[in-house]
Parts: C-alpha cells; sequence; structure tokens
C-alpha cells in the first residue's frame, strides 16, 4: 500500500468524523499520516486540513453550541499551545512517533473506561478550575498529534449535553483550538525571534502544496459521512476503527514495520 494512499485515507477520515460518523475516527488521521510522512511533516499538512473541515463542520453546525464552554478552555489552550510548542522541539522524530504512539493507544483505551468514569449522577458545572488545566492538556496534545480528543471530551460529557449540542460544542472548540495553533506552526524563529516559537515553522510551502493536494478528500468526507449516517449502524465500524488506531499506535512505538503487511 502506497503512503499517498494511507495519506489519502486519512484524510477522508478528517471528513468522515467531522461529519459525525465513525465515533473516533478523527484521531486515526494524524498516526497514520505519520506513517505516510514522517512525524514532522505530518503535523503541519493535517492542520490546514483540519482547519478546513472545521469550517464544513461549523456550516452543519452553526448556533447549535454551548459557547461559554469557550472562556473555560481557550486560556488553557493557549498556555497548553506554548507549551507544546516548547517541547515539540526538543523531541527527535523518533521520540514524536513514540508520544504520537501513545496518545493514539491512550485514546482507544479511554474509549473503553469513559463510561465507568463518567457514571456519577448530576451533571457538572463547567468552571475555570477544571477548564483551565483541561485546555493546557487539550493544547499540548493537540499540538504534539491534533489529538485533544480525549481531553475535551473528559471535559464535556459529564455536563450531559444533548448529544446535537455536545457535537456542536465540540466543533466550536476543535475550531478554536486548531485556528490558535496555525500562527505558531508558520512562525519560526528566524521570522520573529521570540523564545516561544519553533525553530523550524511545521507549515511551509511544501507542507502547504501536499495540503492543497489532499484537500477535496475533505468535502467528499464530509459528504461520504453523512451518507453512512443515514444508510449504516456505526457500531461494527467504530469498533474496527478502534482496533485499527490501537494498532497503528502500537506500530509508532515498537516499530513492528506494519507496512510489508500491506505489500
Amino acid at each position: 500500500m502506497s503512503t499517498t494512499f494511507v495519506a489519502a485515507l486519512a484524510v477522508l477520515f478528517i471528513g468522515l468524523s467531522k461529519a459525525g460518523f465513525g465515533g473516533g475516527l478523527g484521531m486515526l488521521t494524524t498516526p497514520l499520516c505519520v506513517l505516510a510522512f514522517g512525524p514532522k511533516q505530518a503535523i503541519g499538512i493535517l492542520l490546514p486540513l483540519l482547519c478546513a473541515g472545521d469550517a464544513f463542520s461549523l456550516y452543519h453546525y452553526w448556533g447549535k453550541w454551548d459557547r461559554r464552554n469557550l472562556k473555560f478552555l481557550l486560556p488553557g489552550v493557549v498556555i497548553g499551545v506554548v507549551i507544546g510548542v516548547q517541547l515539540i522541539g526538543r523531541f527527535s522524530a523518533r521520540e514524536l512517533n513514540i508520544a504520537i504512539g501513545l496518545l493514539a493507544v491512550g485514546f482507544v483505551i479511554f474509549q473503553f473506561v469513559k463510561e465507568i468514569i463518567f457514571r456519577a449522577e448530576g451533571a457538572f458545572a463547567p468552571n475555570h478550575w477544571l477548564g483551565v488545566p483541561s485546555g493546557i492538556g487539550a493544547g499540548i496534545t493537540s499540538t504534539f498529534a491534533h489529538g485533544a480528543g480525549p481531553v475535551v471530551s473528559l471535559f464535556l460529557i459529564p455536563q450531559q449535553l444533548p448529544k446535537e449540542l455536545f457535537v456542536g460544542t465540540t466543533v466550536l472548540i476543535f475550531t478554536w483550538i486548531n485556528w490558535i495553533k496555525m500562527p505558531f506552526f508558520c512562525l519560526d524563529q528566524s521570522v520573529l525571534n521570540l523564545p516561544f516559537l519553533l525553530r523550524e515553522a511545521m507549515i511551509t510551502r511544501v507542507t502547504l502544496r501536499e495540503s492543497a493536494l489532499f484537500f477535496p478528500l475533505i468535502p467528499i468526507g464530509v459528504w461520504l459521512g453523512v451518507w453512512l449516517n443515514r444508510k449504516f449502524s456505526e457500531t461494527l465500524f467504530v469498533r474496527l476503527v478502534y482496533g485499527f488506531t490501537l494498532l497503528t499506535g502500537l506500530e509508532l512505538i515498537f516499530q513492528f514495520d506494519l507496512s510489508k503487511w500491506w505489500r
């Protein structure tokens, strides 16, 4: 299986997940792209595509969100992104692979234990005491692997929001997180000599060309996700997604060279 096909599949998953199909399908996107391009280039290629996916999702869920969650999470997100940028510049490609792999494996484990965690009765009222630390965690994990989903879910699920409001709020939060990251990924210390910027920008002309190449798959994925939502049950598909996410995460950690199985 070619690296281009793996990357195309990963980008298609962005659209599917933004349309609300496939549970945590979006979490599989970064590990697959890392296998195709390597960690730093993959993260840079994906961010503009994620922003495009957010735009399609915002259109679909416009106004169907709980805006107050932004004031609790965003201050921490900014801090988390700055911390994440500092850390990511100190990691080798191998160390980044391990970090992204651990996030993927942790995501799968979270999916199986979240119901146990949130069994307590009564809705949680969001506040800054939990919102700021959650935002910091979301900012760090999103910087490393575009993987803030579990952290955001930990903050939103206990609020017991109606399903549509929950999805719309998640879309709104991810849109803000991705745009907060954008200047940090585009600029580096050669442009502005600031200590909290990356030594080398992650979004470059090269990565933007790759992003543009895969962009048409975003609206196709969104359309396909809407169609699949109407036609099929997600249960089996979601289990397959979690299984493949686990395998991909383990591949990044232990380097089993799963690619030889695809040939």
